[in-house]
């Protein structure tokens, strides 16, 4: 792997923006790749200069962290994906250059427990760069952990928040990635489990 943790090592509060403001190994650069693998895949609610479909190697995407801000609550909350390191994984996700300027408002949106780390992303036409990723760690406050499929549909389900529905989250991310032509085995299982959940409580 090639991931490393910013300067700030303490991330036992959920709150994270403090620390990641810390962080300088970008403040020289004019622009910077941003490589994201959960909801920024399908919102982009930030400027940026360029988008192209990416992934990065040694990290495997889960459903194993607490959302309470976005799509959840504190008493209630919902689940969102993180990365966990994993030997020989690839995960898919999509790459923006953006300006530093922007760091601000991904601290904000990514504040639940997510610290910036610095990775090789890696294109298509086999080209590759330093770049900007968020992952929230198991030491984080909002960490869910490892849970089955179909538990972690099941919570999913139940959970909404100022962002929406967890389920739409869920459901806007398998999406997407079958979008990029990509396989995980893991949300796929999760969106399975998830449909037969609501046609069940249909009565279908």
């Amino acid at each position: 792997m090639t991931a490393r943790p910013s300067t700030v090592t303490d991330a036992m509060s959920a709150d994270t923006i403090s620390a990641n403001s810390q962080m300088s190994h970008f403040d020289s650069h004019a622009s910077v790749w941003l490589f994201g693998y959960g909801s920024i895949i399908f919102k982009a609610d930030f400027p940026y200069l360029e988008r192209r479909p990416a992934h990065i190697t040694g990290w495997a995407r889960r459903f194993w962290q607490g959302s309470h801000d976005h799509r959840g609550t504190i008493d209630a909350p919902g689940r969102v994906v993180t990365l966990v390191p994993e030997q020989g994984a690839l995960c898919a996700g999509m790459a923006y250059l953006i300006t530093p300027e922007v760091f601000a408002h991904l601290d904000h949106r990514e504040k639940n427990g997510y610290l910036r780390l610095v990775t090789e992303i890696h294109f298509g036409d086999n080209g590759k760069a330093e770049g900007l990723i968020y992952i929230a760690s198991e030491e984080n406050a909002a960490f869910a952990g490892p849970a089955s499929e179909l538990e972690i549909a099941r919570q999913i389900a139940r959970a909404a928040g100022p962002s929406g529905r967890n389920s739409e989250y869920l459901l806007l991310l398998a999406q997407a990635l079958r979008e990029l032509g990509s396989e995980d085995a893991h949300v796929f299982e999760i969106e399975k489990h998830l449909l037969q959940l609501e046609r069940e409580a249909a009565g279908q």
